[in-house]
C-alpha cells in the first residue's frame, strides 16, 4: 500500500465525526495518560511500602469493588443530572482521591482511599459512553467507540512507560502527576463539552429494547427487566473474565514457569502495540458487518487464545497467544459497545451504560480470585482450559441471544435511532462545524 493510500485510509477513519466527539476523545486520552495508580499500585505497596502480596491483592480487590459500587450510581447520575456534570464530578473526585492516596501511610487508610479511587475513577465511564452515543450518528458509532478505545490504549501505553521512570524517582510524584492530568481532563470537560442529554420529549430508542422501555420513566428496574440486555451484560461478564486473565492469570502462570517480570512485560506489550496499530484498520473492516458473527467470533478467539497458553513453552509462543486474544479484544470492544447503545432507550442510556460497566467491574473483582484459586488448587492448565470454556459459552450465548436482532444498518435497527428532539449538544456541534 502506497503512502498516499495510507494517508487516505487514515483520513477516512477520522473524518465526518462531530467536533464535540474529538473533545471527548481528547479528554479520554488525557485521562489515560495519567493512569499511574492502576498500573503501579501493587509495586508501590510491596516494594515502596513493604506490604505483603496478600495486602496488595486486598487493596486491588477493594479498588475493583469501588468500581462496582459506583457504576450503577454514576449511570443514574448520568441520566438525572446529565453527562457533563457526572464526568466533571468524577474527574474532580478522582484527582482529589488519587492525590490523597499518595500521602496515606496506615494500611486501613490506604485500603479505604483505594476504594474511593476505584469509585471515582469508574464513575465517568457511563457518562462518556452515553455522551458518545448522543453526539455521534448511529452509522458512525462503531468507528467512534473504536477511536475512543484506541485513545484509552494509546494513553495507557505512553503512561506505563513514563510512569515507570517517574516511579524510580518518586511514587508520590506519580500520584500527584495522575491527579494533575485528571484535573486537566476536568477542565476540558468543563470548557469544551456542552451537555448532550436528550430532551425529555425524546422517547425513541435505538432498538427493540429502546422501543419498549423509552421515555422519562426509565429506572434501574427497567434495565433489570430488559431480558435481552441483561443477557448481554451476563455475556459481557463472561468475556471480561477471560480478558482479565491477561493481567491476573498470565503473569502468575509465567512467573511459575520461570519467566521474569521483564519477560512478562515484553509479552503483554504485544497487546498494547497491536491495539494501537490495528484498532483503526480492523474497525474499518468490521464496521458494517453483522455484529452477531463478530461477537461470536471474538468470544471464541478470546477463549481459545487464552486456552492456547497451556501449550506455550518459549517466550515467542506466549507472545503468539497474546496476539490471538488481542485480535478478539480489538473486534469485541467497539462491537459490544455499539450493541449496548442499540439496546438502550435514549432516556436511559446512563443507567444502561452503568449496568454494562458494572459487568466489567465485577469481573475485575472476581477474576483475580478465580485465577489464584484455580492456579493454586489445580494448576495453570486448568485456568486456560476454563478460559476456553468461558469463551465458548459466551459465543453460544451471543448466537442464541441475537438471532432476532436486525443486522446493523437495516431499517428495522435504525428506524428509532434518532431522538424526536435533537439533544442540545448536537445542535451546538452542528453550529460549530458549520
Amino acid at each position: 500500500m502506497s503512502a498516499g493510500s495510507l494517508i487516505r485510509a487514515a483520513r477516512e477513519s477520522v473524518e465526518g465525526l462531530p467536533r464535540a466527539f474529538w473533545w471527548l476523545w481528547a479528554s479520554t486520552l488525557v485521562n489515560r495518560l495519567g493512569a499511574f495508580v492502576a498500573t503501579f499500585m501493587a509495586l508501590y505497596l510491596t516494594l515502596e511500602r513493604g506490604y505483603s502480596a496478600s495486602f496488595a491483592g486486598l487493596v486491588a480487590a477493594l479498588h475493583g469493588l469501588g468500581g462496582v459500587v459506583s457504576s450503577l450510581a454514576a449511570g443514574v447520575m448520568t441520566d438525572r443530572l446529565g453527562r457533563r456534570p457526572t464526568m466533571l464530578a468524577a474527574n474532580l473526585a478522582t484527582a482529589g482521591s488519587v492525590a490523597l492516596l499518595g500521602f496515606m501511610e496506615h494500611p486501613a487508610a490506604i485500603a479505604a482511599v483505594a476504594m474511593l479511587v476505584g469509585m471515582a475513577s469508574n464513575a465517568s465511564r457511563p457518562a462518556v459512553a452515553a455522551m458518545l452515543a448522543d453526539i455521534v450518528p448511529p452509522e458512525d458509532r462503531v468507528r467512534a467507540f473504536a477511536l475512543n478505545y484506541w485513545a484509552i490504549n494509546l494513553g495507557f501505553a505512553v503512561s506505563a512507560v513514563a510512569a515507570g521512570f517517574v516511579a524510580e524517582y518518586s511514587y508520590l510524584a506519580g500520584f500527584l502527576g495522575e491527579a494533575a492530568l485528571t484535573l486537566v481532563c476536568a477542565v476540558l470537560v468543563y470548557v469544551k463539552l456542552p451537555e448532550s442529554r436528550p430532551a425529555a420529549e425524546a422517547g425513541a430508542g435505538d432498538g427493540a429494547a429502546g422501543a419498549e422501555a423509552a421515555g422519562p420513566g426509565v429506572s434501574l428496574g427497567t434495565v433489570l427487566r430488559d431480558g435481552r440486555f441483561m443477557g448481554v451484560v451476563g455475556l459481557s461478564f463472561l468475556v471480561s473474565m477471560v480478558f482479565m486473565q491477561g493481567s491476573v492469570g498470565l503473569p502468575v502462570a509465567m512467573g511459575a514457569a520461570g519467566f521474569t517480570p521483564g519477560e512478562y512485560g515484553l509479552v503483554i506489550s504485544v497487546n498494547g502495540l497491536m491495539i494501537v496499530l490495528l484498532q483503526i484498520p480492523v474497525t474499518r473492516f468490521i464496521e458494517h458487518r453483522d455484529p452477531r458473527r463478530l461477537l461470536v467470533l471474538s468470544a471464541l478467539l478470546a477463549g481459545w487464545g487464552f486456552a492456547l497458553t497451556a501449550f506455550a513453552g518459549p517466550l515467542w509462543a506466549y507472545a503468539m497467544t497474546v496476539a490471538v486474544w488481542t485480535l478478539a479484544e480489538i473486534v469485541n470492544s467497539p462491537t459490544q459497545m455499539e450493541l449496548v447503545v442499540r439496546l438502550s432507550p435514549v432516556q436511559g442510556r446512563g443507567r444502561y451504560q452503568g449496568m454494562y460497566t458494572m459487568s466489567w467491574s465485577v469481573a475485575a473483582l472476581v477474576a483475580p480470585l478465580m485465577a489464584g484459586y484455580v492456579v493454586d488448587g489445580f494448576g495453570a492448565a486448568w485456568l486456560w482450559g476454563s478460559a476456553g470454556a468461558l469463551g465458548t459459552l459466551a459465543a453460544g450465548g451471543y448466537w442464541l441471544l441475537m438471532r432476532r436482532l436486525p443486522a446493523r444498518g437495516t431499517a428495522a435497527a435504525e428506524s428509532a435511532a434518532v431522538p424526536v428532539k435533537a439533544a442540545p449538544v448536537q445542535a451546538a456541534a452542528a453550529a460549530a462545524d458549520a
